[in-house]
């Protein structure tokens, strides 16, 4: 190549007495009385170069200099560097780029500026080998997920970006119409009716690094405008048969990037129920010990009143040496939650009971007590009580403050699935019976639990995979029963002409000989937040929006002309 010969990130002590020419930018420069000492960085890495007479040049400027690489002498070896054994004697330079105007910051602080700003210059905040990094994380994870997929049978089809508005799930982004007057397009929300549709057309395993478009707010975890996900179906599939693709998958892909313990599989299959009463949540952090016990039967015959005919959650934690202040905190955070306040028990020396509730038990509840919780000298048992749309979600919340607080949580990724969703919920307002999740999911039992089984009994194959508290993905076996899908939907309140309405063209497909079907797609994004211990899903992100849904560097979304307006038949109101 005429600008350079090798990468900044490859020379080392083999290569030296060579003539050499590398580009890149100026990354660090120091003066040393007539001598100049550059750090030069590309996309590969950082060789130091050395100048013997001056050049009208500054940091970020993008220069090309060819030389003989040299050795260092040894109290001059930078051991941070890969190549920091050598450096190029610069015998010619060449100013390629250079910086008209003054850096809104240095590139090493970028990851400490202001979020606007460093969106705004993002082409300069990608600079930062920390950021850089994620996004090649990004590049080389993604890699190695085809290359999976493909080993494991599964074929990569596109599917299309613009389609047709979707009546369920969060709001979707809509493109106008030039050909067709007063009518839209959407950016699909996820592959889902086309994946189903690809397996009733006869393709066995799909899957698809898929773009997804939701018009949401911003979370930590959740970009406000697209993100991406690993999708994929499998025709004759069940449940068990996703679980074994996701295990492989994901097992080896954070192997592959990551040196810490992994659930081995088969991972953890935890049911919905069971879940929300061990941990308080449907996505729990199973590096966290402690586990949540209901204790409404212990206190149905103990005379506190802020107990009564309400249930009551306990979680038991050794509290070893911890100061009056740590149980100050804990109640702190407790009404931080919503919680009017915190009890617990703490158990001395001698497994004698000490806490203000203690005076409400007998002698019998206080041994029933500490029978049943298996308690220890130094452990202490924190209650909550609450309404029961709320008792688990706080408890859960405790959980894991606690285990933070406790330094309970290990460096690890503990994988699981949570299962058995109910199909079903009630309305508290209108007590009507609605789809508590993907209404297209298989109820367990089929035909004859909807036509058995109260609604709100009946569960469906539906699963979620959940990492270190972080929902990775959601996924179902497919109803792909046209006689069932009906019957569902109606017990929803919906007509079948609605759904011919509302969905046509999986309605109608189903009707012509539909296999079993399943699938799930993690969440790209999430998966490499893990991988790269960040927060924050704009760190994995080469160019994301901010939390305002705004493109701060090419100043989306934007005002458009009136002709094109016209074009595309809007008036704005």
């Amino acid at each position: 190549m005429s600008y350079r010969t090798h990468n900044c990130g490859e020379l080392r002590k083999k290569d030296v007495g060579r003539q050499v020419k590398l580009a890149g930018w100026i990354d660090i420069i120091r003066d040393h009385g007539g001598v100049t000492f550059i750090h030069l960085r590309d996309h590969y890495g950082v060789t130091q170069i050395v100048l013997d007479r001056a050049y009208e040049i500054g940091r970020e400027y993008v220069i090309s200099v060819d030389g003989t690489l040299r050795e260092r002498d040894s109290d001059t070896i930078n051991e941070k560097l890969p190549t920091g054994e050598v450096e190029l004697k610069v015998e010619n330079l060449t100013v390629l780029g250079e910086v008209y105007r003054q850096l809104p910051f240095t590139i090493e602080e970028s990851t400490q500026t202001r979020e606007d700003v460093r969106l705004k210059y993002r082409f300069l905040d990608l600079r930062n080998p920390d950021v850089h990094k994620n996004i090649v994380l990004r590049s080389e994870v993604i890699k190695f997920m085809r290359t999976k997929m493909e080993q494991l049978g599964f074929m990569e089809i596109q599917t299309p970006i613009l389609t047709s508005s979707s009546p369920e799930g969060a709001r979707d982004y809509l493109v106008p119409s030039r050909k067709h007057k007063g009518m839209f397009y959407a950016l699909p929300q996820a592959p889902q009716i086309f994946k189903q549709l690809l397996m009733v057309s006869g393709f066995d395993k799909y899957f698809q690094i898929a773009p997804c478009f939701r018009d949401e707010d911003s979370r930590a975890d959740r970009s406000p405008g697209e993100f991406y996900q690993l999708d994929f179906e499998m025709a004759f599939a069940t449940q068990e048969d996703v679980f074994s693709v996701a295990e492989s998958v994901l097992h080896d892909t954070f192997a592959a990037f990551s040196d810490k313990k992994i659930t081995a599989a088969p991972f953890p299959r935890i049911p919905f129920v069971e879940c929300m009463a061990k941990y308080g949540t449907d996505k729990p952090d199973l590096r966290n010990p402690l586990v949540i016990t209901d204790l409404t039967d212990f206190f149905g015959d103990v005379s506190f009143a802020p107990f009564k005919n309400k249930p009551v959650r306990g979680i038991v934690a050794n509290c070893a040496n911890r100061a009056k202040s740590f149980f100050e905190n804990m109640l702190a955070f407790a009404e931080e939650i919503g919680m009017p306040g915190l009890g617990y028990i703490s158990v001395l020396e001698g497994l004698e009971l000490k806490g203000p509730i203690v005076k409400f038990l007998s002698s019998e509840k206080q041994n029933e007590l500490l029978s049943s919780l298996k308690l220890k000298e130094n452990d202490t048992v924190f209650f909550i009580c609450a309404h029961k749309n709320l008792v688990d979600s706080q408890a859960g919340q405790i959980r894991t403050e606690l285990g933070k607080r406790l330094d309970l949580i290990t460096d690890e990724f503990a994988f699981c699935f949570v299962t058995d969703f109910p199909m079903y919920e009630k309305n508290e307002i209108t007590g009507a019976i609605e789809f508590t999740h993907n209404p297209f999911s298989m109820p367990q039992g089929e035909m004859h639990a909807l036509e058995n089984l109260d609604p709100t009994e009946i569960t469906a194959f539906q699963y979620d995979i959940v990492c270190n508290g972080i929902e990775l993905s959601s996924g179902a076996v497919r109803n792909h029963r046209p006689d069932i899908m009906a019957k569902a939907f109606a017990i929803a309140g919906y007509k079948t002409q609605e759904i011919e309405e509302k969905f046509p063209a999986l309605y109608n497909a189903v009707q012509y000989g539909a296999p079993p079907h399943a699938g799930m797609a993690p969440g790209i994004e999430r998966i490499l937040m893990l991988l790269s211990n960040n927060e924050n899903i704009r760190e994995v992100t080469a160019f994301p929006m901010n939390a305002n849904a705004q493109d701060l560097l090419l100043g989306a979304p934007n005002t458009i002309s009136e002709a094109q307006l016209r074009e595309a038949n809007i008036k704005i109101r």
